[in-house]
């Protein structure tokens, strides 16, 4: 078990690396296309680079515990709501990115790491002193990134931030499908259903034409094969297997990784005190989920 749990980390290490310079993809993506054609057009993508895992696990058949199998009809719901939740994690973001760096838009993404615990009261548990303390850090390290000298958000800021609730939404929709659904077919179905979602609001929202999407070709199809096709996949497979907690604190490590990938590859630059606040945010993000647990919290009540 503790082997299964070691490999689950490794995963989860590399899906915070690749999320974390996606944001290069997402930022620069931005120059050729619309935010939410661009997101539908690399699902669709990280979608079919699955289709050659989702024949190889339909023939191998299911490698869940017996007993534990859920049926087809709550497979494909299932499916469906973790694209939808992800859907608005992934719009609310790339919108966010249309007028942040990707430094900024990592870190900020990350505070979800510290909505996971406070969002695990629906379900019934505490988030316990380290929850509040690290939710107060971050919150301070938010204000020195982002608030400006007229106590407002920054553009772009906002929506980013907003996006954060619903990745903390995603967590813990996965640790609950997980367990119970074939991996590669949970994250085919919800990057289909995703992508399928950004379909319908672009054509809604935004004018979509071949040659802006042949312009912007490198960053979409980067965007979709990394960063979907292989990062959420792997997040899928390792939170079968890791605890919730190694999961949180792992995936943070994107904010760095996006903060080193806008420095090195798009070069951003950032401010004393925005790098203050990234250092307050990163702090607050560890201290929510590494505060040593006292007796009656994270429990259920």
């Amino acid at each position: 078990m503790q082997s299964r749990v070691v490999k689950a980390n490794i995963f989860l290490l590399i899906t915070a690396m690749v999320w974390g310079t996606g944001f290069v993809a997402q930022r620069s993506g931005m120059d050729y296309v619309g935010p939410m054609i661009f997101n539908a057009v690399r699902f669709a993508i990280g979608s079919l680079s699955l289709v050659p895992l989702v024949i190889w696990s339909s023939r191998r058949g299911t490698t869940l515990p017996p007993g534990t199998e859920v049926s087809k009809g709550f497979a494909i719901r299932g499916a469906m709501i973790a694209g939808a939740i992800l859907f608005l994690g992934v719009a609310l973001q790339q919108v966010g990115l249309v007028n942040t760096t990707a430094a900024k838009g990592g870190f900020i993404t990350g505070l979800y790491v510290v909505f996971v615990p406070f969002l695990g009261l629906i379900i019934g548990q505490r988030p316990g002193l380290g929850g509040a303390l690290g939710a107060g850090i971050a919150a301070a390290g938010l204000f020195l990134l982002s608030v400006t000298a007229d106590f407002t958000l920054a553009p772009g800021d906002s929506w980013v931030l907003a996006s954060a609730i619903f990745w903390a939404i995603h967590v813990l929709v996965l640790g609950w499908l997980s367990p119970k659904m074939d991996c590669i077919k949970l994250a085919f179905g919800q990057f289909a259903f995703c992508s399928l979602l950004h379909f319908i609001a672009a054509f809604l929202t935004e004018e979509v034409t071949l040659a802006s999407l042949q312009a912007g070709w490198f960053p979409i199809v980067y965007g979709g094969i990394m960063p979907v096709g292989v990062a959420y996949t792997l997040q899928v497979i390792a939170q079968k297997d890791a605890p919730p907690t190694h999961a949180a604190v792992i995936l943070s490590l994107e904010a760095v990784f996006a903060a080193l990938g806008g420095w090195v590859i798009l070069g951003e630059s950032m401010t004393g005190r925005g790098m203050f606040g990234c250092a307050l945010m990163l702090s607050g993000m560890l201290v929510a989920q590494l505060w040593p647990k006292t007796q009656g919290s994270e429990e259920t009540v």
